[in-house]
């Protein structure tokens, strides 16, 4: 037997995980490093302890991964685990029924809000990170967070907020969290939605909070079994839906959507007409299947839904919801293959020109006033992680700064990160690693204070 018919999809070639943690100093960079990047790239992503299987590609202990940049130099790169209480060998569930919300595996993405670095896992509290991937220790906003928390909060550009969300298994399933600019978690209140479904993801617009109720639900059946418990239900049913950004509200305008899934968001933004333009990764019953089979083995549907020979997994789709009418469009963007969505966050939860994936052949830009797409390629067995944009210096333009990638080896070669132009994808630099870097998820550019990338 190939090693393909014994190993995980999730545990070889590009996503075969590393099996100690790592250290160097004065990498070797090909080509130019912008001046004006002055800062970190971290990047979190799932990685097994040696001989370990957690069973899905998304249930593996967090690895944090991080380049020092100066000057044109890379000073330094490092990868250390999130030594969550998981890791440490504490169950997330209790012997007496209950949850704790510190053992996690904090794999999924990091971030810096009111100079916090934290590593996020939306199944419980995130994890306190030094600048340079040391574990400080669970994070619950002073004890006043008591949900689990999303990986993918959105800081507000204009007022400094960060919005969050937790979800449970039982209710309240849907939980909305407000912190200030400071850092102080200053909102909770629970949002009516009829059952576990798992919202990876949600977005911000100007006024609103755009939630995604949709048919990927928590499987009693399927937990304590390994992996992710979680299944397509095509009863469940698909909805988008917007609530107020007003103190206190919770009630939510719901839309009926075509059955979908969505992973993750590129933006949201409200039109001159009042409408709520929401853009995203749009998997269908079949895309989702195939995708959760290839990430989860045996944990994956038994039965695949019949799709067509052009079908890609996942594209870039947009909604416009109306609130005044009620009415909503869907429209597909791009017949790319799609994932990772970025964008300039300056403008989260506003009008955005520009929306950055990646798939099996690259990055791309996608030009969302004009139309189409252009590819920087990743040939043969390297493949780019999620392109995190850094602004330039005193920029003017929504497009202008750089595109940082951690690129992962089929062969197991040692990692790069990719620096591109924005503007056009040109390749500006390349940082050699001494290392295998497994693919991952998300990742964060944390500039330096006083400095304008």
């Amino acid at each position: 037997m190939t090693e393909e018919t014994t190993v995980p999809l999730y545990l070889r070639g590009r996503f075969a995980p590393v099996p100690e943690e790592n250290s160097a100093v004065g990498l070797t960079v090909r080509g130019t490093l912008p001046p004006d990047l002055d800062g970190r790239y971290l990047r979190n992503g799932p990685n097994p302890l040696p001989g370990e299987d957690k069973g899905h590609w998304f249930t593996g202990p967090g690895m944090l991964h991080g380049l020092r940049l100066r000057d044109g130099r890379a000073e330094w790169y490092r990868n250390r685990w999130v030594r969550t209480r998981e890791l440490e060998g504490h169950p997330f569930v209790r012997a007496d029924g209950t949850i704790d919300l510190a053992a996690t595996p904090g794999n999924t993405h990091v971030i810096r809000h009111a100079d916090t670095v934290l590593a996020l896992c939306e199944v419980g509290l995130p994890y306190r990170v030094t600048p340079e991937l040391e574990t400080v220790g669970p994070y619950d906003f002073g004890g006043r967070l008591t949900t689990a928390m999303t990986a993918h909060p959105k800081e507000d550009p204009v007022t400094g907020e960060l919005h969050l969300f937790g979800t449970g298994f039982a209710p309240p399933y849907l939980t909305y969290h407000r912190v200030t600019a400071d850092g102080e978690l200053l909102d909770s209140r629970p949002v009516e939605v009829p059952g576990p479904t798992m919202m990876h993801d949600f977005a911000i617009t100007e006024h609103h909070i755009v939630w995604m109720d949709l048919p990927v639900v928590f499987s009693p059946e399927r937990a304590g079994r390994g992996g992710m418990p979680y299944q397509w239900d095509a009863g469940y049913g698909a909805r988008l839906g917007v609530m107020s950004r007003t103190p206190g509200s919770t009630e939510v305008r719901w839309f009926d959507v075509d059955p979908c899934y969505v992973f993750h968001v590129g933006n949201a933004h409200e039109d001159a007409r009042g409408r709520i333009v929401l853009d995203a990764v749009r998997y269908d019953e079949a895309g989702f299947v195939r995708a959760w089979g290839d990430i989860g083995g045996p944990t994956g549907p038994a039965v695949v839904p019949e799709a067509g020979p052009s079908q890609v997994p996942a594209v870039l789709y947009r909604w416009t919801l109306d609130p005044a009418g009620g009415g909503v469009t869907e429209t597909q963007l791009d017949d790319r293959d799609a994932e990772f969505p970025t964008h300039n966050e300056t403008l989260t939860g506003r009008e955005n020109r520009y929306l950055y994936t990646v798939s099996g052949d690259g990055v791309a830009k996608h030009d969302l006033a004009a139309g189409g797409s252009r590819v920087h390629a990743t040939p043969g067995a390297r493949y780019a992680g999620e392109a995190v944009f850094v602004p330039a210096a005193d920029t003017a333009g929504e497009d202008e700064g750089w595109l940082l990638s951690l690129v992962s080896d089929d062969d197991g070669k040692a990692g790069e990160l990719l620096v591109l132009d924005a503007r056009d994808l040109s390749e500006q630099a390349v940082v050699e690693l001494p290392y295998p870097v497994p693919a991952g998820f998300h990742g964060s550019w944390l500039p330096e204070p006083g400095t304008g990338a």
